[in-house]
């Protein structure tokens, strides 16, 4: 089996977030509260936790993972509201150890309720069924936009937008197969 290494061409137009270094940043507690958010959504599948996973989403949620599936080879269409987005993700990280890695979280205050969320996440892909034999993983690292908003005193992620940067190993381990 070999071991494909793939390196991203240069990132697309950003979505509409500041510029790393200008902009109200997030307090130190607020930076933790809506980091929260994402590590939920990290923890969630990385735990096989259903609830602490939809716990990370607002119900009208949007993610995007389309630019990562394609390098992949598989077309997806972005996933919309909380139960599509649980009903895409989480049937196929049940068949998988995984582990995400958040990391370079860079959050902005955009309003009193809302905040946008830059980080580097690395998401380790394993078939359970593989038993530790890394020949068949895959190992993504991501850019991760993220519009979050506070509801009912807890942060929750209302877009994520997902951009690979590279990756390596085998994509039948996320897809079950790449189209010839």
């Amino acid at each position: 089996m070999n071991t494909i290494l793939q390196h991203a061409a240069p990132l697309p137009e950003r979505p509409h977030f500041p510029p790393a270094s200008t902009g109200p940043l997030a307090s130190p507690d607020e930076h933790a509260a809506v980091l929260d958010a994402l590590l939920r959504f990290a923890a969630g599948q990385d735990l096989g936790d259903a609830a602490l996973f939809r716990s990370a989403f607002t119900p009208d949620a949007t993610l995007d993972f389309t630019q990562p599936a394609a390098r992949l080879g598989v077309e997806l269409p972005a996933f919309d509201t909380l139960d599509g987005i649980a009903g895409a993700i989480l049937p196929i990280v049940a068949k998988l150890d995984t582990t995400h890695t958040v990391s370079n979280a860079r959050i902005h205050r955009t309003g009193h309720e809302q905040a946008q969320l830059f980080a580097l996440v690395e998401a380790m892909h394993l078939p359970k069924a593989a038993a530790g034999d890394a020949r068949s993983s895959l190992l993504l690292k991501n850019f991760y936009w993220c519009d979050a908003v506070r509801q009912q005193e807890v942060w929750k992620l209302r877009r994520v937008h997902i951009h690979n940067v590279w990756w390596q190993g085998q994509p039948d381990v996320l897809f079950g197969g790449r189209p010839d």
